[in-house]
């Protein structure tokens, strides 16, 4: 056998090799990537409630979609309604474009028109705007950084930064407040 025949077979037998490995490789980084980038699970038109560590409600949560990422247990939601009780068992209502959920579920951040109103029994109805509202449903407390619009009958106030107590209704804006007021007729 010649030596240019030996050296060209061995060349080509380590060419198909190497080819299989590189595609086998390539198959299996693919495989990995479509299993890390698809969701642990997906809701659609969902209703939920979480309870505290007491067993008491912490809030309900309705949705178009909620799909959990495997990556970091963030949770995603689509157009979210959040309903946070009360001590009177009364529902504040909190909606916003989208959602996110920590991984300690101890954080929702919503972002883009948000809007969060007490209850519609309220003797004093108050409603919130703004685009981005982080709460916290074991503490009952929101919290913004960005811009806020706070409407209460007769009242109008606006600010930069905003800390809200759901419990007791008692909020602290942190700079550039600008108040309306606009009194009530008899």
């Amino acid at each position: 056998m010649n030596w240019r025949l030996a050296l060209t077979m061995v060349l080509l037998v380590a060419a198909v090799v190497s080819g299989w490995s590189a595609w086998r490789q390539r198959a299996g980084d693919t495989a990995a990537a479509a299993a890390q980038a698809r969701s642990d699970y997906v809701l659609h038109d969902f209703e939920l409630t979480a309870l505290s560590t007491e067993g008491i409600e912490s809030f309900t949560l309705r949705a178009p979609l909620l799909e959990q990422h495997p990556e970091d247990r963030t949770i995603a939601l689509e157009t979210p309604l959040f309903l946070l009780p009360d001590r009177d068992g009364r529902y504040w209502e909190a909606r916003s474009k989208t959602g996110l959920v920590s991984a300690e579920h101890d954080e929702v951040q919503l972002r883009g028109d948000v809007r969060v109103t007490s209850p519609e029994s309220d003797p004093r109805p108050v409603t919130m705007n703004t685009e981005q509202l982080n709460l916290y449903p074991e503490t009952d407390i929101a919290r913004s950084d960005v811009l806020v619009t706070v409407e209460q009958p007769g009242s109008t106030i606006q600010g930069r930064g905003l800390e809200v107590d759901l419990a007791s209704k008692r909020y602290t804006f942190k700079s550039q407040v600008k108040q309306r007021y606009v009194p009530t007729r008899r």
